[in-house]
C-alpha cells in the first residue's frame, strides 16, 4: 500500500475502528477489512511501539465465535502489538498446512495470507504494506498498483511474502495491461520475471467447467440423510496449470475439482460472503462452483442458513458469470431465507445491469430445478414478480421466464402456473416483447376461465401487441 493508495489512519483512529470491529459493534465489508488490515500491518512497520500503545488495550476476547474476518483481524493485531519473538523464523508458516475441504479452497488461500503476515509480524520482520490489498470492493487488484508497490519493496530491500503475493496475483486479471508488464520486467527482484509473465497470460486461465446432477433418483427429505438426494445440480472444474510456483496452502483451488465430493461441514455458510468472491475476483464460476452445494442446501432444505451477501458479490465481480453463477441465482431466488432471495433478485438485476444475464441460461435452470423438485415454484414466482416490478428489471425478468415457461409448463401441473403467467405478462408489456410461446398459445385458445388461462391470453396479447 503505497501512500496514496488508501488514506492510513492515525494510530488512535486505527484504535476505534478496530475495536468496534472486534466488538461486533460494525460488519467489516471487503474494503473495510482490507484497508484495517493493511492500516495495521503498516502502522506496525513505522512505529510499532506507538501501535502498541494504541491498540495494545483493544479487547481480542470474544464471548462467540466470531466471523472470519474478525477472527483474522484480531490475530494481526494480536501479533503487530505483543512482544517480538526473537529467533524464529516466519518462513514456516503454511508448512504443516493439510487439504481436508476442496470446498474451501478459497479460505485457504486467505487463511495463508493471514497466517504469513501475522508470523512475519511476530518475528519483527519488516513488512511496510501488504501487496494483496485489492483496489477496489470486488477483491480486483490493478497490475500497475502491484507492480508499483513491488517496486517500492526492491527500494526498501524487502522480500515477498509468498502468499501474499500470490494472493495478490491472483486479484490481478482482465486486459493484459502493456505498461503493467514492462514494469513488471523492470523489477529489481527475484519475483520480477515471474509477475511479468503472469501479467503477459493475464492472470490465471479460465478452467474448463462442466455441470452434473447429483447421482440417484430424486427423493424426498429424510430424517436421516436430511439432504435430497439427485435434486441438485452442481458445477464442476478442469485442474488449472501453474500450482508449483504458489505455496502449498494454494493448491486445492489448482486441483480438478469434483462437484459431488464429501464434505465434513453442514452447509458451508461460514464461507460463503463477499470476502470468498473478492479473493479471485476475476474468477466468479470457480468460488460459485465450490460452495454451491451450500448455496443449493439454503433452497432445498427449507431453511439452511443463508448468504445475500455471497450471491451479490458474485453477480459484483469482474470476472465472466457463466453456469455456476447462473444456478447459484438459481437457487437464490427460491431460497428459504427471506434475504437470500431478496440478494437473488439483485444479483439478477446486477448482471442485466452490466450485460453479464444470461437469460435463456437462467430460465432454463430454474426449469429444470423446479421439475427437480428442488425449487419451489411459488418461490421463484414471487421472486421474479420482484424483479420485474424493479427499474429497468422487465426485460431481463421476460429473457428468463420466457425460456423457462417452456419446461416448466411441460413438467409440473400448468394449473400451478398461474402466478408465473401473470408475471410474464407484466414483463412482457413492459419491455416490450413480441412473438409467440407455442405452450402459451395453446393455452390461450382453450374455452376457461381459470387464472391460468385469462394469464395465458394476457400474455398472448401482449406478445401479439394487442
Amino acid at each position: 500500500m503505497i501512500e496514496g493508495e488508501y488514506p492510513v489512519p492515525s494510530a488512535g483512529a486505527l484504535a476505534d475502528e478496530v475495536a468496534a470491529v472486534l466488538a461486533g459493534r460494525r460488519s467489516p465489508g471487503v474494503v473495510a477489512y482490507e484497508r484495517l488490515l493493511g492500516a495495521v500491518v503498516v502502522h506496525a512497520y513505522r512505529d510499532r511501539e506507538a501501535l502498541t500503545a494504541a491498540l495494545g488495550s483493544v479487547s481480542r476476547e470474544f464471548a462467540v465465535r466470531p466471523d472470519r474476518q474478525v477472527a483474522c483481524l484480531a490475530g494481526i493485531v494480536g501479533a503487530a502489538v505483543e512482544p517480538v519473538r526473537a529467533g524464529e523464523s516466519w518462513e514456516d508458516a503454511g508448512s504443516g498446512w493439510l487439504e481436508l475441504c476442496q470446498h474451501v479452497a478459497l479460505d485457504y488461500i486467505e487463511g495463508a495470507r493471514v497466517g504469513e503476515l501475522r508470523a512475519r509480524l511476530r518475528v519483527g520482520g519488516p513488512v511496510p504494506f501488504p501487496l494483496s490489498v485489492p483496489s477496489g470492493p470486488t477483491g480486483a487488484l490493478e497490475p500497475s498498483q502491484l507492480v508499483g508497490r513491488l517496486a517500492e519493496y526492491a527500494r526498501l530491500g524487502v522480500r515477498p511474502g509468498p502468499a501474499d503475493l500470490g494472493l495478490a496475483l491472483l486479484r490481478c486479471g482482465g486486459p493484459v495491461d502493456g505498461e503493467a508488464v514492462r514494469a513488471a520486467e523492470q523489477l529489481d527482484l527475484a519475483e520480477g520475471p515471474r509477475v511479468a509473465d503472469w501479467l503477459r497470460q493475464g492472470g490465471l486461465p479460465q478452467p474448463a467447467a462442466w455441470r452434473e446432477q447429483e447421482s440417484g433418483a430424486p427423493e424426498r427429505p429424510s430424517r436421516r440423510r436430511g439432504a435430497r438426494v439427485g435434486r441438485r445440480i452442481l458445477v464442476g472444474h478442469e485442474a488449472i496449470d501453474g500450482r508449483g510456483a504458489f505455496p502449498r496452502p494454494f493448491w486445492s483451488l489448482f486441483r480438478k475439482f469434483e462437484p459431488a465430493i464429501g464434505c465434513p461441514h453442514m452447509s458451508l455458510a461460514d464461507f460463503r460472503d463477499a470476502h470468498t468472491v473478492a479473493t479471485l475476483p476475476w474468477h466468479p464460476e470457480i468460488a460459485a462452483a465450490r460452495l454451491l452445494t451450500g448455496v443449493a442446501s439454503a433452497a432445498d432444505q427449507d431453511g439452511g442458513r443463508g448468504a445475500p451477501a455471497f450471491l451479490e458479490a458474485l453477480a459484483a465481480a469482474d470476472g465472466p458469470a457463466g453456469p455456476a453463477v447462473h444456478l447459484a441465482v438459481a437457487y437464490g431466488l427460491a431460497s428459504a431465507p427471506p434475504e437470500d432471495r431478496e440478494a437473488a433478485v439483485r444479483a439478477l438485476l446486477l448482471l442485466a445491469a452490466r450485460g453479464r444475464l444470461d437469460g435463456d441460461l437462467l430460465g432454463r435452470e430454474l426449469a429444470e430445478l423446479v421439475g427437480l423438485g428442488t425449487l419451489k415454484a411459488a418461490l421463484v414466482t414471487e421472486s421474479l414478480g420482484v424483479a420485474a416490478a424493479a427499474p429497468q428489471g422487465a426485460a431481463p425478468v421476460w429473457a428468463v421466464i420466457s425460456s423457462a415457461l417452456p419446461g416448466l409448463l411441460a413438467c409440473t401441473k400448468p394449473q400451478a402456473h398461474g402466478a408465473l403467467l401473470a408475471v410474464a405478462a407484466d414483463a412482457a408489456r413492459l419491455s416490450g416483447a413480441r412473438g409467440a410461446l407455442p405452450e402459451v398459445t395453446v393455452l390461450a385458445q382453450r374455452p376457461g376461465s381459470s387464472r391460468l388461462l385469462r394469464e395465458a391470453r394476457r400474455l398472448h396479447d401482449a406478445l401479439a401487441g394487442t
